[in-house]
C-alpha cells in the first residue's frame, strides 16, 4: 500500500500520523478483502480549509470532520470487481496499485471532537480515518443499515488494533 499525507497545518500530533493511517488503512483493506495493493491519498487541514472543500465539491456551506472522495464506483460495499474497460481510471499506470481515493481530515475536528467524546487524539485520528476508508470502500451511513454496518466495521478495527476510548 502507498499512501501519501499531507499536513497544511502547523498542527503536531503526540502519535505518528503516518503511523496511524498505515495501520487503520491496512486493517481496513484487510477487512475487506482488498484483492488489490492500494494508493490513499490524505490532507490534513484545518476547521477553514475543510469548510472550503465542503462547499465546493458538497455545496455544503459549513465545516466538517472528515470527507472522503472515493475513486470507485461500487455495485455492492467492499466488493472489488472492476470492469477491464474501467482499469485505466481505477489503477495508477506506474504502479499498477488501485487508486481507492482521498480523505480530507480537519484537525480543529479531531481535537474538538476528541475532547467532546472523552478520549485522546489518537482514537479520534484513528476513528475518522476508519470511517473515511469504509466511505473509500463503498460503504456509506444515509440509511440506518448502512450506518449500523459501518459503526461495527469501525469499532472492529479500532478494537483490532487497541486502539480503544481511554
Amino acid at each position: 500500500m502507498t499512501f501519501y499525507v499531507e499536513n497544511e497545518t502547523e498542527e503536531v500530533f503526540s502519535f505518528d500520523v503516518e503511523e496511524i493511517v498505515r495501520l487503520v488503512a491496512e486493517r481496513v483493506l484487510e477487512t475487506e478483502d482488498c484483492p488489490y495493493e492500494t494508493q490513499i491519498n490524505v490532507l490534513l487541514t484545518d476547521n477553514e480549509g475543510i469548510h472550503g472543500f465542503n462547499k465546493e465539491y458538497r455545496g455544503i456551506d459549513r465545516e466538517t470532520d472528515v470527507l472522503s472522495f472515493p475513486n470507485l464506483d461500487f455495485e455492492k460495499p467492499g466488493e472489488f470487481l472492476i470492469e477491464e474497460e474501467r482499469e485505466a481510471d481505477y489503477f495508477d499506470p506506474d504502479t499498477g496499485e488501485l487508486i481507492l481515493g482521498d480523505i480530507i481530515i480537519s484537525v480543529d475536528k479531531v481535537k474538538e471532537q476528541a475532547e467532546s467524546y472523552g478520549h485522546g487524539t489518537k482514537r479520534e485520528f484513528a476513528f475518522l480515518v476508519a470511517h473515511s476508508m469504509l466511505h473509500l470502500c463503498g460503504y456509506d451511513h444515509m440509511e440506518e443499515n448502512e450506518a449500523k454496518i459501518m459503526e461495527e466495521k469501525q469499532e472492529n478495527v479500532l478494537t483490532a488494533l487497541g486502539i480503544i476510548r481511554e
